[in-house]
């Protein structure tokens, strides 16, 4: 296999497995209440408290950090087709953020206060101005805002005041008993209020992730899974990253939470450079069903938003009504459930169209 075969699978096959990864931890906030605090237990079930380890120790963070790496390998994809095409690439990326920006205040307002694309477009902007630099320099800051996010990101987290009680009232009341407009009102205020918090606490680590992406594509790494250094990250960040992970999650449930919590935090990154080195060892030439899924890979933009779109429907008062009403474990599969059937629907949608609806309209703006 040449390395041409793995530049097209590679960044197909990270967007699949983060599509999964980031409705897991996402469905907690959105069929459950999002305003218990950060170390607070609110499993209420054995079987809750199980699901919230493996979500904790598996995916919380880690897709997060896929999905951001993902951002910076587009921005070397968007800089290498802007050259080709003799365009020009500021307008071209000033563009693409302000669609980025209007796309993430609809998603979060309408649908997902924990909306992450309003963070991409304030620091990707930051982004722009590291573009010229060299791999070796974007590893090296790359991996000092990671571990910056330690030291910004746990205080404020840590220090985060307690939810009024009539918070909690509007709450219940907006997803569980009222309409669409009272759900949005709600999303619309918690969207405001968290979002300066969360432009600090993930903003630092995604602009880190971002940078490591980006000198994926300046070294040629993202080019061929079989680079020596994917090897070197499965093998040395892999087991260890989830086996810390594992044990921070476990005690963030069930033992003392705060050094938990810490431990789950410290220990994402590590984990999520043994993911990239496992996905870089399954980034094979697929067979005829998976590689439908893996061109679906493409539109991971719709199929981010149509999670939430589904979902919150699906739970909210104005669609199904099952918000708190199951347990978290269901929760998870009926939100695994509705991706495998948005990556279906999507994988008909591109045999007609070359790019997904949310894809689309991004490009439109992008190229305006």
């Amino acid at each position: 296999m040449k390395a041409t075969d793995d530049r097209a699978l590679m960044p197909d096959y990270l967007r699949l497995c983060a599509l999964f990864g980031i409705v897991i931890v996402n469905i907690q906030y959105i069929a459950f209440s999002a305003l218990h605090g950060f170390t607070e237990p609110v499993g209420k079930t054995f079987s809750d408290e199980v699901t919230l380890w493996l979500v904790s120790g598996l995916a919380l963070l880690k897709t997060y950090g896929l999905f951001s790496f993902m951002f910076g390998v587009g921005l070397g994809f968007l800089m290498g087709s802007a050259q080709r095409r003799s365009l020009p690439f500021g307008h071209l990326y000033r563009n693409r953020m302000i669609g980025l920006l209007l796309l993430g205040i609809a998603h979060g307002c309408l649908f997902f206060p924990g909306d992450v694309l309003v963070i991409y477009a304030v620091t990707g902007s930051v982004l722009y101005f590291f573009r010229d630099w060299t791999a070796a320099r974007l590893v090296k800051v790359g991996a000092a805002l990671l571990v910056l996010q330690l030291f910004v990101g746990l205080p404020l987290l840590f220090a985060a005041s307690e939810t009024p009680a009539e918070v909690f009232r509007f709450e219940k009341y907006a997803l569980a008993k009222g309409g669409f407009f009272d759900a949005v009102l709600f999303r619309s205020i918690g969207f405001g209020f968290t979002l300066p918090l969360f432009l600090i606490i993930q903003g630092v680590s995604a602009l880190g992730w971002f940078c490591l992406g980006l000198a994926s594509v300046k070294s040629g790494m993202i080019d061929n899974a079989r680079h020596p250094l994917w090897r070197r990250a499965r093998r040395l960040c892999l087991l260890p990253g989830l086996v810390l992970s594992l044990l921070g999650a476990g005690l963030w449930q069930w033992g003392p939470a705060g050094p938990g919590a810490t431990l789950t935090i410290v220990a994402a990154p590590i984990a999520t450079l043994g993911y990239l080195g496992l996905i870089a060892l399954i980034s094979r030439p697929p067979g005829p069903i998976m590689s439908r899924a893996l061109v679906v890979g493409g539109s991971s933009l719709s199929v981010y938003l149509g999670q939430s779109i589904l979902l919150s429907s699906i739970f909210s008062a104005y669609g199904l009504g099952l918000w708190s009403e199951v347990d978290r474990a269901t929760a998870s599969c009926i939100a695994i459930l509705v991706t495998v059937l948005l990556i279906a629907a999507l994988s008909v949608w591109r045999i007609w169209f070359k790019l997904g609806p949310f894809e689309w309209v991004l490009r439109r703006i992008t190229y305006a």
